[in-house]
């Protein structure tokens, strides 16, 4: 399991992002504050202060890496 800091400030980040981690069959979750969401929901990541960074948790053992190399554009 892997943690870190992402920033989803506009819209188009929000879709490519959603596009980006929906290539992996792997379970993701972001949480802001005490909110949990998964992170394969546009809607979900909508209800989200996207004004501030939201930690990105991937739950994953065998593709950490390419998945790591995939959200590098949206790490802070």
């Amino acid at each position: 399991m892997e943690k870190l800091e992402i920033s989803l400030n506009s819209i188009d980040k929000v879709k490519s992002f959603v596009s980006t981690i929906a290539q992996f069959d792997n379970d993701f979750d972001l949480s802001s504050g005490r909110y949990v969401i998964d992170a394969k929901s546009i809607m979900g990541i909508f209800s989200l202060d996207l004004s501030k960074p939201i930690t990105l948790t991937i739950h994953s053992d065998t593709d950490a890496e390419k998945i790591l190399k995939a959200v590098e554009p949206y790490k802070i």
